[in-house]
Order: C-alpha cells, then structure tokens, then sequence
C-alpha cells in the first residue's frame, strides 16, 4: 500500500510540513529508513535525524521538537515531509493497524481436514484452520479466527473476532472473550500445579476442576501457559497484555489493562492489581496479593503482598530507588 503525506497528516490530524505529495510504501527506523519509508520520532536524542534522514515521511512528537525547533509553513526536510503529532508512537502504531489489516485480511470457511463436533455452529464469517479440532458444544462467536492446528475442548466459549494462532490448546470449559488475541503455542486451562503427600510421601496428584476465564481485548504471547484453577476460576482481566513465555498458576487473578513481560512467573492464587508492568523474569510467589499501579523492575522477586501503588526493585522486592542505592552500597563492599 502507498500512502502521501498529505493522507497520513489528514487521517492522523497532524500539522503537515515539507513535501505533501511524499510517498511512502513501507516502515523503517529512522537511522536506516529510506525515500519509501515511514518513520517516527519520539525523543529528543533522535532529533538530528529530522534533516538528515531519507525517510520520506517522519511522524515527529510534537512535544519533542516545541522549543527546540520550528517548520515554517511548506517547509520540512528536501523532498520528503514531517507531521507532527501529540504520540508519534501511537500514530505509527494506528497506520499500522490499517496496513496490517490490509495485508491480513481476516478468512473465511473450513479447512479440510478439520474436525467440528456435531452441533456446533460455525459463523459464516468464521474461519477454522486444516487439522484443528473443535470439541463438544462449543461456542463459537462472530468472526472468531482459528487457525490450524488448533485445539478446543468441551464446553469451550470463544468470543467475537478472537484469533487463536496455530497449536492454541484450549481445554475443556474455558471461557475466552470478544477480541482476543492468543499467538502460536498458548495453552489454556492445562492443569494447575497441584500435589499432596500422602502418609508415604507419594505425591498425590489434586484433581483440578475448575477453569479459565479471558476477558475482552487480552493478548497472550506465544508459548505461554495459563493453568486452569483447583476450584473457580483463574481470571485475567479485560485489557491485559502478556508476552511470550509466560506462566501464570492455578486461581491467579491477572487485573484489568496489567502488562505481563516476557518469562514472568506468578505462583497459584496471587492476584495481580489493575494496570501494573512486571518486567521480564519477574517472579510472583503463592497466595499474595498486589495492589493497583505496580511497576516491577526485570528479575524483581515479589515473596510478600505489596499493598502500596510504586515502583519496586530486587529480591525482596522493595522500593526502586531504595534498591539502587543498595546496589551501589554491594558494588563498594565487593571491592573493599
């Protein structure tokens, strides 16, 4: 697809300098982009790139460039254009949307061979994959997108336009919201993590009977494993991001719009406030709760409740900056 500056300004509401009839065909960072390519600014160390880079079209935070530089009308950089916006990241990621779109436009029908139980209703703009198995009275919403390989157990909800990746496993009564996202690998409702000793010490294994519920607008990373809960439910929330390789246990509660990065780890029945950030290879233990607004450093390891909205660092995790000044104090005493 091929865009002018002139489309992206109008469509963006962005303030439009430079050369309106720019044309851009593709996205690249600003050190390398090229003629055809869009690209965007968001910090001040990347200013220089504004008249030095080829880039046809630069989308530029505009509270970036206030004070520090002015585009008089009809100007810009020779031969391309800059526009500037309120979130040029937001921006980019916006026309993105629309390309992404345009490039994988949604299928429809049944692949052959799959495998859908009898009483099943399959929509008519739903797609299901070669080789995925649809089990017994699932539900299936508008526009649901299913992909081979997939795999849906018994009893299974699936909301409005989800898009489950090849190899998704869904086990039996989970329940999966409207626009939903779950990449290659995921599984969901795999049993949660539960055993006890016998008199003999043979570990005994605890049957597992509840489910997994996903909430609206949640996406989840390749590879990543969300256990089904004892009894109830383990919960994420609506709005809630989590990456790849991730684990969360058995009657988790992952709260509304909450980041989970890369190789977290969250022990059973922990709950996680609304719109925290655990940070890659964060580990959560067992039955204890944080509250709202939490940001956790990488390898941050949470053993205790956190009761107070902060930033939080180290093992056992404590106030980041109190963190940082412990650090510098080990680097001291390791030298003397």
């Amino acid at each position: 697809m091929e865009f002018s500056a002139q489309q992206i300004a109008v469509l963006l509401g962005g303030a439009l300098y430079g050369n309106a009839n720019a044309k851009v065909s593709d996205v690249a960072p600003i050190e390398s982009a090229q003629a055809h390519h869009l690209s965007f600014i968001t910090d001040t160390k990347y200013l220089p790139f504004i008249m030095t880079s080829k880039a046809g079209v630069i989308l530029v935070t505009r509270s970036v460039v206030e004070g520090k530089m002015t585009f008089p009308e009809g100007e810009g950089k020779a031969g391309g254009a800059i526009i500037l916006v309120e979130n040029a990241r937001g921006a980019m990621g916006q026309l993105l949307q629309l390309v992404s779109k345009a490039m994988n436009p949604k299928k429809q029908g049944v692949e052959q061979p799959s495998f859908v139980s009898e009483g099943v209703i399959v929509p008519k703009d739903a797609y299901i994959g070669a080789f995925a198995y649809i089990g017994k009275n699932v539900k299936l919403g508008a526009g649901v997108q299913i992909y081979p390989n997939v795999y849906i157990g018994e009893n299974v909800t699936i909301g409005d336009n989800t898009i489950l990746y090849a190899g998704v496993k869904i086990y039996a009564h989970c329940i999966i919201g409207k626009d939903c996202i779950l990449h290659a690998g995921v599984v969901v409702g795999s049993d949660g993590f539960g055993f006890e000793p016998d008199a003999e010490g043979v570990n005994r294994k605890i049957p597992q009977i509840g489910n997994v519920i996903i909430e609206d607008y949640v996406e989840i990373g390749a590879n990543t494993t969300i256990d089904r809960a004892m009894m109830g439910s383990t919960i994420i929330h609506r709005n809630a991001k989590i990456d790849n390789l991730v684990q969360v246990a058995h009657n988790v509660e992952v709260g509304e719009s909450t980041f989970l990065c890369a190789q977290v780890g969250i022990a059973g029945s922990s709950k996680i406030g609304k719109h925290c950030i655990l940070a890659g290879q964060v580990g959560v233990a067992g039955h204890i709760e944080i509250a709202d607004n939490c940001i956790f450093g990488a390898q941050t390891g949470v053993p205790n409740s956190i009761r107070k909205a902060g930033t939080y660092m180290g093992y056992p995790a404590i106030d980041a900056a109190l963190w940082r000044r412990a650090v510098v104090k080990f680097k001291q005493a390791a030298k003397q």
